[in-house]
């Protein structure tokens, strides 16, 4: 009997994932814990192994599909001594399937399908687009399904495109007028008259402000999707304030030199290891919180989630877009240990091999960009944490001690709280216990 192999679900929260790659064809022979595929979904690139034997009767679904339904089928195994022709003429899943349906003329369009309340747009992001005037029935815009594929890469809505197809329809043609700005619906009026008020612009309205051809639209991957929605419910969401402080760090700067010369070496003479400033950053944050326990939470409507331990996450740029690797009961782990695991979720991070248990979850996240000169900043929550720690540059700065005027390598931090969990009393005493921490590093071995 064909064995269908299933779109697979590589987090709890995945439910579409871009097919990347096959790593094996139609006729090709597997066996249980193969390697057949690579998914992607947007942060990381993951292997799908086969669970069963047996021979690639057919793929449904071709390497560079994007949005593949978690469940959907993507290829058909044939069993030993199944025919591969009658195996690989499997049903693919409707959500795979060719769109053939949607070539139908539009003189006689199928009733648009019911959208249940969970997943249905919420009303003021609907309302806040112009109003396309429709080309067919029940408000719905027909396009062939090139013209789709095409705005859809090319970023264009195609409600706003005019059609010039059969009955209004909107094919390729009008959407490659509509990318130079040609071709465009304008915006609906009020029913006084006056110009719709919306409180945001659509994508038509911002590009009609450049001039056509100097400009392209690049396609938002499914990361800066995440990132952008993830944030902007961050900001809506959680209410932020932020406390800033200043640290010495003179002592830490003298015990990571001492640290580092001290390093044991391999056989090729390299260290094990190389303390940076981040890493003592990363073990401080972890301390602090344990210092002062109601600021390890998160926020739930029904109640505090006290944590046990602190997991940090650190934010790590790569291309695209930025991910938070968790370096998981922080408090527990030698400033080696830390560096080590830092630098391993920043080579994978940037290759796109993590884990999602290695960057999900965590109860706070440290966000460093000294190393570009930043002298300050404030960083956005990532829920569910309730803190973020935005590090700027080390430098020296002009100090007053004693009433004197002397040189110090000073460090600004500043602490983004979620008020909902942390009051301003409670959040000082966070930053301060870090302070006292960062600018006494031997207390963190204590």
């Amino acid at each position: 009997m064909p064995i269908n192999i299933l779109m697979p679900a590589l987090s709890p929260t995945m439910e579409k994932g871009n097919l990347a790659k096959w790593l094996k064809k139609e006729g090709d022979k597997v066996k249980s814990g193969d390697v057949i595929a690579e998914i992607e979904t947007d942060k990381a690139t993951m292997e799908v192994e086969a669970i069963d034997e047996g021979t690639i009767a057919r793929i449904l679904v071709p390497e560079g599909t994007q949005d593949v339904p978690v469940n959907d089928v993507i290829a058909v195994l044939a069993g030993e001594g199944e025919d591969l022709k009658t195996a690989g003429a499997a049903k693919p899943s409707a959500s795979v399937a060719p769109p053939k349906a949607a070539e139908a003329p539009a003189a006689a369009p199928a009733a648009p399908k019911a959208v249940p309340p969970s997943t249905a747009a919420p009303a003021p992001q609907a309302a806040a687009a112009p109003a396309a005037k429709s080309n067919g029935h029940g408000g719905r815009v027909f396009s062939s399904p090139l013209a789709r594929r095409l705005a859809k890469e090319a970023g264009v809505d195609v409600a706003m495109v005019t059609g010039t197809g059969p009955h209004g329809r909107v094919v390729a043609r009008d959407v490659e007028q509509a990318k130079s700005g040609k071709g465009l619906k304008a915006p609906t009026a009020t029913p006084s008259g006056a110009p719709s008020t919306a409180p945001t612009m659509s994508d038509k309205q911002i590009l009609s402000l450049f001039e056509p051809g100097s400009y392209e639209v690049v396609p938002h991957d499914g990361m800066r999707r995440t990132i952008a929605q993830r944030l902007t419910a961050s900001i809506q969401n959680v209410p932020h304030f932020y406390l800033t402080i200043d640290c010495d760090i003179g002592k830490l700067l003298a015990a990571r030199e001492e640290i580092n010369a001290a390093a044991p070496k391999d056989k090729e003479k390299k260290p094990l290891y190389k303390i940076s400033v981040n890493d003592f950053v990363i073990k401080a944050m972890a301390v602090a919180l344990q210092k002062i326990p109601n600021c390890n939470v998160s926020w739930t409507e029904s109640g505090m989630v006290k944590h046990h331990h602190s997991d940090v996450g650190v934010a790590v740029a790569m291309p695209g877009g930025l991910i938070t690797p968790i370096i998981r009961k922080a408090e527990t782990k030698t400033l080696s240990t830390i560096s080590n695991e830092m630098k391993d979720f920043a080579t994978r991070a940037r290759s796109r091999k993590l884990k999602p248990e290695e960057y999900q979850g965590g109860t706070t996240a440290v966000s460093n960009l000294g190393m570009f000169g930043i002298s300050h900043f404030t960083a956005v929550i990532n829920p569910p944490h309730a803190t973020i720690l935005a590090v700027g540059t080390s430098e020296e700065r002009p100090v007053v001690r004693g009433g004197k005027i002397e040189i110090a390598n000073m460090m600004s931090v500043t602490l983004s709280c979620d008020h909902r969990a942390i009051d301003g009393a409670l959040g000082a005493e966070l930053i301060g216990a870090f302070k006292q921490l960062i600018e006494n590093p031997v207390m963190m071995m204590v």
